[in-house]
């Protein structure tokens, strides 16, 4: 039987993109793995497997990655342990700048700065990764855990962070991003979209984090004009964390207490998520509060739904100034979605929220205005008529390949 020209045409196609000569580059943990494992991210070609055996991988510098289409596998996040105690370098434990890279099933423990970061790798997947500080949460920690920047085509599924003193999950000036099946501990922000586009936030697991979920845009970077955001199904509870954040940081700024924050963003969802004991405000939708000079930035959220979402606020103390006063005035605790009132214009709804929502509003008249200008009263916001299309968000499916061939 003869193929059709197209199936002919297909299968060269992927024979010509296919690696001729892929291998697997096994690396022990043991004496002078630091030089044999970074020597084999080297000499790795497109295609090929570094292979991290089981054991602990005791470092004392960070590593680095320049060749597309490599994967880097352990045993397992329990089982292969890259160790950056000693580190004595202050940059990541692992940078990766290549596309195409798949990193898997494997831990990266107490680094001096980021935990994994990439910049610039398109379609890269983290998959069954972990990172944490093991002393929990300090400022001195590195800021973030998983980091990918100024990417399209990131998947982050079934990974898990904690004690970064900035985000946990932190995906900046990106496209094409889903984070998924994930937890996120006693970070300062759990998992944290920036100044990206067309993301999805699904089925997660965050808690006892100062904020949960942050949904960030913000003056001055390279990449602007975050939105198109969906985040959906996530359980987010007890983030009661102090904020543990270095003085300076946009992420010092957030309230203990915060399940779900949206900051200067357009167009997200927040859609069927459980929000549990988190006293400030299950929801949290608000303009960027400091001055700033960038012409081309908006502050202020637009479009941003609150629709159905289960939730319990529980008795903490809401961490705002005045916040024991405040949740006495509404009868105990405060209504789970809070609005600080301000929007780009009469013409563009900053916020909807679903009746069944109780929320309430700051009153702020002016961007940049602080708290002591708030007056605050009952939440007066339209449902949204349409659910938000899923159209083109989320990672791409091959990168689901990828993750589990």
């Amino acid at each position: 039987m003869r193929m059709p020209a197209l199936l002919i045409a297909a299968a060269t196609a992927l024979a010509l993109a296919a690696p001729a000569h892929a291998k697997t580059i096994p690396v022990a943990a043991g004496e002078g793995a630091q030089t044999r494992l970074q020597e084999a991210l080297i000499l790795a070609e497109p295609g090929d497997v570094v292979e991290l055996g089981a054991g602990r991988f005791v470092l004392t510098d960070g590593l680095s990655l320049d060749v597309k289409g490599v994967t880097v596998r352990g045993q397992g996040m329990d089982a292969t342990v890259l160790d950056f105690s000693g580190q004595k370098g202050s940059g990541e434990g692992l940078l990766v700048t290549s596309d195409e890279v798949t990193l898997r099933d494997f831990a990266v423990e107490n680094t001096k700065g980021d935990g994994i970061k990439s910049k610039g790798a398109d379609n890269i997947v983290y998959y069954r990764v972990r990172v944490t500080w093991t002393g929990g949460p300090k400022t001195t920690n590195g800021a973030y855990g998983i980091y990918p920047v100024e990417s399209t085509g990131v998947l982050v599924d079934g990974c898990e962070v904690s004690g970064a003193s900035d985000a946990g999950i932190y995906v900046g000036q990106s496209r094409k991003i889903t984070v998924r099946r994930s937890t996120a501990r006693e970070n300062v922000a759990g998992i944290e979209i920036e100044n990206s586009r067309d993301a999805l936030v699904e089925n997660n697991f965050v808690t006892a984090n100062t904020g949960g979920i942050l949904v960030f845009d913000l003056p001055n970077l390279p990449v602007m004009g975050g939105g198109n955001v969906v985040i959906r199904d996530n359980l987010v509870a007890d983030n009661n964390t102090p904020n543990f954040a270095p003085k300076g940081n946009i992420v010092a700024s957030v309230p203990s207490g915060t399940g779900i924050m949206v900051m200067a963003n357009d167009k997200v969802w927040v859609n069927d998520n459980v929000l549990v004991d988190n006293p400030t405000a299950a929801v949290m939708v608000v303009a960027y509060p400091n001055a700033f000079k960038d012409a081309k930035y908006n502050p202020y959220p637009r479009e941003v739904t609150v629709d159905w979402n289960r939730v319990r606020t529980g008795s903490g103390t809401p961490g705002l100034p005045g916040g024991a006063e405040l949740a006495k005035a509404f009868g105990g605790t405060l209504p789970p979605v809070m609005w600080d009132g301000l929007s780009e214009s009469a013409d563009v709804s900053a916020i909807f929220v679903d009746p069944e929502m109780p929320g309430w509003s700051l009153n702020l008249t002016a961007q940049g205005q602080g708290l002591d200008k708030a007056r605050p009263g009952p939440l007066k916001a339209p449902p949204r008529g349409q659910p938000m299309s899923l159209d083109g968000i989320g990672a791409p499916a091959a990168l689901d390949a990828r993750a589990r061939p």
